[in-house]
């Protein structure tokens, strides 16, 4: 099988060297841009396999290009790795909720970011891989584990890698009162770095687009001082 493609988008030529560097040492295919117009028109003709985004770009944000992604049924799925200077939480809740799987910090382990490309995208992969078609159900919540399709009183609602396996993980398990730190493992994985409050953000995205009323906890209830559960039958 051909390696996978990841593009790489930042304004800095010599960070943009040295992730490509490192990851085609690792095997990966690399696709570079250093604006997000660029990146944009990357995107939609060669779809890669994963995306490294820089936040602050000269014309489009990360922001902005997150957004847009998400919003094309083409690219929806596309799993995105923000790379910035910027270590406000804020920026760093902002761009999750906007849909990021992950978010990496200046100055960087290109080692790091090599595996936090291999973590996300077994994340994304073993979305798609399933020996037979396995639905999972709670009330109007339905999961197709193997069409990778979430549908809420059967509309369609597009997630991204994370929040699927986030919200798997508690349909398998209803009722279960599950630790942040629990739900971090058994969701996304020990090698996963993002911390419980990062897990909060990527809830919050999702209860927004799972939830039939805004504020009410029909599917994702807050266990306080302890985490989160999927509600019962």
């Amino acid at each position: 099988m051909p390696s996978p493609q990841i593009l790489i988008v930042d304004d800095d030529p010599d960070i943009v060297r040295l992730v490509r560097a490192y990851l085609e040492k690792a095997g990966f295919q690399v696709l570079t841009a250093h604006n997000g117009e660029t990146a944009l028109h990357i995107l939609r003709r060669d779809h890669p396999a994963l995306l490294v985004l820089d936040l602050m770009l000269p014309d489009r944000d990360g922001w902005d290009i997150t957004r847009l992604v998400r919003a094309d049924p083409s690219l929806a799925h596309l799993p995105v790795i923000m790379l910035t200077a910027r270590i406000d939480d804020a920026d760093k809740i902002i761009g999750l909720e906007l849909g990021a799987d992950d978010y990496i910090t200046k100055p960087f382990n290109p080692r790091e970011v090599v595996a936090r490309v291999r973590s996300v995208l077994r994340r994304s992969q073993a979305n798609q891989l399933s020996p037979q078609r396995r639905i999972l159900q709670q009330a109007d919540l339905l999961m197709d584990l193997d069409r990778r399709e979430v549908m809420v009183n059967g509309q369609p609602v597009e997630l991204t890698a994370t929040e699927f396996n986030l919200l798997r993980t508690l349909l398998e398990n209803p009722g279960y009162a599950f630790t942040r730190s629990e739900l971090i493992e058994q969701a996304l994985g020990y090698e996963y770095e993002g911390s419980e409050r990062t897990l909060d953000s990527h809830m919050r995205n999702l209860r927004r687009k799972i939830e039939p009323t805004p504020g009410h906890a029909t599917y994702i209830q807050t266990v306080y001082g302890i985490g989160y559960r999927l509600a019962g039958p």
